[in-house]
């Protein structure tokens, strides 16, 4: 097992959209590991290291809020994109406030959120000579007690930001106390098998979630 870290991230909303919902947006109870490890990403990430989540502990009651919002109707097509990469000319824009583009949709989203992310980080084949894990582990550790990040982290959707500070001390008990089934929940995707989803099962005690890990994974 790699260097592990702990981090608190809290915001207003978040929205950890469930795949099987083809027209409007319906949250996860609680974040999905991919989406923290998406965080982590955000705040220190080099081709020397991959980060493994290992437990999410979630610090506040699971509320839902129901919201309307304004999203396009279309994609810009494949086939304009692989134009544009070959060094054609051709508009790879989309116009909102077409009238025919806009599309006003419902969802259903997380409010008021608060997680802890327990997580470690190992080397990977791309590490140079360079690379260890005391260097990497110092970077994240100074970087998320500074507030730094490569880009602002989110709760799923970029519209829905989220703060984060460095646990050094002990982690706070979560104040839920019960244990709850979560069902089928993404656990990352396969981008090395034609971007497969992975899914698994948790069970949620006393607000925590021990993150299962694919075998070649770090263990929790």
């Amino acid at each position: 097992m790699g260097y592990g870290v702990r981090l608190r991230v809290w915001g207003d909303y978040a929205c950890f959209t469930r795949p099987e919902m083809k027209a409007e947006r319906v949250s996860y109870d609680v974040m999905t590991p991919s989406a923290a490890r998406g965080i982590l990403e955000a705040i220190h990430w080099k081709p020397a290291i991959k980060w493994c989540v290992d437990r999410l502990h979630v610090m506040k009651p699971i509320r839902f809020d129901s919201i309307r919002r304004n999203e396009v109707a279309s994609k810009i097509p494949e086939r304009n994109i692989k134009t544009a990469m070959k060094g054609g000319k051709i508009d790879l824009h989309q116009y909102a406030a077409d009238g025919n583009e806009r599309q006003q949709r419902a969802a259903i989203i997380l409010r008021d959120v608060e997680y802890i992310i327990e997580a470690h980080f190992d080397m990977t084949s791309s590490a140079g000579a360079s690379d260890n894990p005391t260097k990497h582990h110092e970077i994240f550790t100074r970087r998320a007690r500074d507030g730094q990040c490569h880009m602002r982290p989110y709760f799923g959707c970029r519209e829905f930001p989220a703060n984060f500070e460095l646990i050094e001390g002990e982690v706070p008990q979560s104040p839920l106390t019960t244990e709850q089934d979560l069902g089928w929940i993404l656990w990352d995707i396969d981008f090395a098998n034609n971007m497969q989803p992975i899914f698994f099962r948790p069970i949620m005690k006393n607000g925590i979630i021990n993150v299962q890990h694919r075998r070649g994974e770090g263990a929790s």
